[in-house]
């Protein structure tokens, strides 16, 4: 499968003919500011919880693009409220099936709240399983022993984890993340776009390369394979 990022927890994940655009927060990213959202269209939108800085550019594009909004249950209703009617909403545990394969939503340990002050429901992450391969999109989390749980449901190829601290995680409490969830191939997430989560890049790839495993920091606007 072919991913594009393109800046903090925003990725575009083709699969097939599918075009999966997870948490769309583009024009409020300072590093991002080269990115043409009117460029993106997706056939799904993926949106993990309902902070600003994962839902930005998520109801313009989804509206464009005619996406299949999957979140969690409170966004799915916050959203339709906004004319985006054509939702799904989950809660932790929920499992179902797209045209590219299986979405599960699963916990995470972080808050949820939309900009304009409304609740936003269960933050959470997906389980994605296709047949191009399965993987985690852990959304803003902290470590959590329910990571455990995910080897249960399947073998991942790759995971999504944020490491830049502060919000969520760190890479070295990703790099438990990694064990937890036995995957040796982790791409990195939600870091650089505001002082607060600013990384040392060589000290995150050194604390995975000594686990031994591979972390990739792309490029915002890098495509890649996977």
């Amino acid at each position: 499968m072919e991913i594009t990022y393109y800046g903090h927890a925003c990725f575009l994940v083709t699969i097939g003919a599918h075009r999966l655009l997870f948490d769309p927060f583009i024009k409020g990213n300072p590093i991002a500011e080269n990115v043409n959202v009117d460029s993106i269209n997706a056939n799904f939108v993926l949106i993990t919880h309902a902070h600003g800085d994962h839902i930005g550019d998520a109801l313009e594009i989804g509206l464009r693009s005619k996406s299949q909004l999957i979140t969690n249950n409170e966004c799915n209703h916050w959203f339709a409220a906004k004319g985006w009617e054509k939702g799904i909403g989950l809660n932790h545990g929920g499992k179902i099936k797209a045209d590219f394969g299986t979405v599960r939503y699963v916990n995470a340990i972080h808050s949820s709240q939309c900009p304009d002050g409304a609740y936003g429901g269960n933050p959470g992450g997906f389980i994605i399983e296709t047949a191009e391969g399965n993987f985690y999109f852990a959304g803003d989390t902290a470590l959590t022993m329910d990571m455990k749980l995910i080897p249960l449901y399947c073998k991942l190829d790759f995971a999504i984890l944020p490491i830049g601290g502060h919000f969520t995680m760190d890479y070295d409490d990703a790099v438990i993340a990694s064990e937890f969830i036995e995957c040796e191939e982790i791409i990195g997430m939600h870091y650089d776009s505001f002082p607060p989560i600013r990384i040392d890049h060589a000290a995150a790839l050194n604390a995975f390369r000594k686990s031994g495993k591979q972390l990739k920091l792309p490029e915002i606007g890098e495509k890649f394979s996977m």
